[in-house]
């Protein structure tokens, strides 16, 4: 089995280029991560680690911090608010089974600790952050204070005297 062939959804990788193609060396050279080098000489969890994308949106009354976090537990997640600064993490723990035998021909998936931090912006209403874990989907939503709420200011058109 260790000739294991892996596919990818087609349209998800890059069109072949000729070797003797322009771009082929740019796309190599934008590829290129001087990090990823150095990953062997770094501790396992270090490199190897869960790093989940947000997105994080402002709304005309709220923002909104969301992640895909399959298979943490709402337990395994801390989230903590210092000042202005929003902190979330976790763990994904990798749950092997006691006294299962056979080897990985693949092991893309990551676990391990993650700590994602933000500066929230003014007008955040740091009291009435809510959070919620649904089907591995964490939302962070902070209503924005009233107080900062844009006004809109009508303009009014004088009419010139006559002279």
């Amino acid at each position: 089995m260790n000739d294991l062939i892996v596919r990818r959804t087609p349209g998800t990788e890059l069109p072949a280029l000729t070797a003797l193609h322009p771009l082929r060396s740019l796309r190599e050279l934008l590829s290129w991560d001087p990090f990823q080098e150095m990953a062997p000489l770094l501790p396992i969890e270090m490199h190897r680690g869960v790093m989940p994308p947000f997105e994080v949106r402002e709304m005309k009354d709220r923002f909104v911090f969301i992640t895909d976090l399959p298979g943490v537990e709402a337990k395994d997640i801390e989230i903590l608010l210092t000042g202005n600064r929003l902190t979330i993490t976790g763990i994904r723990i990798d749950k092997v089974e006691k006294g299962e035998e056979g080897e990985y021909y693949a092991r893309e998936r990551t676990y391990g600790r993650f700590t994602r931090s933000f500066t929230l912006p003014d007008g955040a209403d740091l009291n009435a952050v809510q959070a919620n874990l649904n089907a591995g989907v964490l939302t962070v939503v902070f209503p924005k204070v009233a107080a900062v709420q844009p006004k809109k200011i009508p303009v009014t058109v004088e009419k010139a005297a006559r002279v």
